[in-house]
C-alpha cells in the first residue's frame, strides 16, 4: 500500500526536491563530500543572524555554520546520501551543526565554521561520539577555554520535507528548534570538564587563520 509520505517524497524526487535544474546541475557538479566542503570552504562566512535554505545559501553565496551544515545535508542528498546532520554542543560558547554521512561503515562530516579545524572530517571515524571527539581539542571559545560537552543523534532532515526545507525562501529556524529540543550524549565526566586546560596562544592563533569579525 503506498502511503501519503511515499507520494510526496516522489512527487519530490521527480521534482529534484524543489530546486531548478540549474542548481541541480551546479550540486550534482560537486560529485563527493568534499566537493560540497570545498563549496563551503569557498563562501564568505556569514555573521549575521539568520536561517537560510539551502537554496538561498546557493544564490546569496554565503553561509553560518547552521546554513552550511544544513545546506551539506541536502547537497549531500543530492549526490545520494541521507540529508543528516548532528549538532555540537558547547559551554560557554555556540553549538555546532555538522553534515554527517558513512563510507563503508565509518562515519564523516562536512561543516562550514569560521575557525579552521572546525570543518570537514574525512569518513574514517567508526562511532559518532569519534566523529565528535575529533572535534574536540580544537573547540574553544574566545578565551582559550575548550568548550565542547555533548553531541546529539543524527537528525534526518527528510522529517521536515513537509516545510520544504531544502528551497524555502522563509528562514528555518525550525531546524534549529529540533537541535535544540532533541537530547545530547555527554562526552566528558564532571571530574575531566574540572581539570581541562586552556588552549595556548599558537594553537589558538593558528585555529583561527581566516577567521571573520564583526
Amino acid at each position: 500500500m503506498t502511503t501519503r509520505y511515499q507520494l510526496s517524497k516522489s512527487r519530490m524526487n521527480a521534482s529534484g526536491f524543489g530546486f531548478a535544474r540549474s542548481e541541480l546541475r551546479q550540486l550534482r557538479a560537486l560529485k563527493t563530500p568534499a566537493g560540497i566542503q570545498k563549496l563551503l570552504d569557498d563562501l564568505p562566512y556569514n555573521l549575521s543572524y539568520t536561517a537560510r535554505s539551502p537554496k538561498k545559501v546557493l544564490h546569496d553565496s554565503v553561509a553560518s555554520c547552521l546554513e552550511g551544515g544544513i545546506f551539506a545535508a541536502a547537497a549531500l542528498r543530492i549526490i545520494g546520501f541521507p540529508p543528516l546532520i548532528f549538532d555540537l554542543e558547547a559551554e560557554q560558547d555556540t553549538d555546532h551543526v555538522i553534515a554527517i554521512f558513512k563510507v563503508r561503515g565509518h562515519w564523516g562530516a562536512v561543516a562550514k565554521s569560521n575557525f579552521t579545524g572546525c570543518r570537514y572530517r574525512e569518513p574514517v571515524y567508526r562511532s559518532l561520539r569519534e566523529l565528535a571527539m575529533s572535534y574536540f581539542n580544537i573547540y574553544f571559545n574566545l578565551r582559550g577555554e575548550r568548550t565542547l560537552r555533548r553531541y546529539s543523534r543524527p537528525v534526518n532532515l527528510a522529517r521536515f520535507d513537509n516545510r520544504n526545507w531544502m528551497t524555502t525562501e522563509k528562514p528555518i529556524w525550525f531546524i534549529a528548534e529540533h537541535l535544540c529540543d532533541i537530547p545530547h550524549i555527554s562526552l566528558l565526566t564532571p571530574a575531566m570538564e574540572r581539570n581541562l586546560t586552556r588552549l595556548d596562544r599558537r594553537s589558538i592563533q593558528g585555529e583561527m587563520v581566516g577567521h571573520r569579525k564583526k
